[in-house]
């Protein structure tokens, strides 16, 4: 390769790669602080995931609850 090309791309990144972000890792501010820099439908998306997950658990919790009554 051209070694100035290989120069332009390390000044491009200089040192600053991307690394791979783990959400489990951070508080529940921070949290939601990166997925609000994400796109709308990638929001949307995630806030779906996340209400279903929810009311499933609320239901397990119903029903096992409600069960243990009978």
């Amino acid at each position: 390769m051209d070694s100035t090309f290989i120069k332009k791309v390390k000044g491009l990144l200089d040192g600053k790669i991307p690394q791979e972000v783990i959400i489990e890792d951070k508080t529940a501010v921070e949290q939601m602080r990166l997925i609000q820099q994400l796109d709308e439908e990638d929001k949307s998306t995630i806030m779906k995931i996340i209400d279903k997950m929810l009311t499933t658990k609320k239901f397990k919790d119903f029903f096992n609850k409600n069960v243990a009554t009978l």
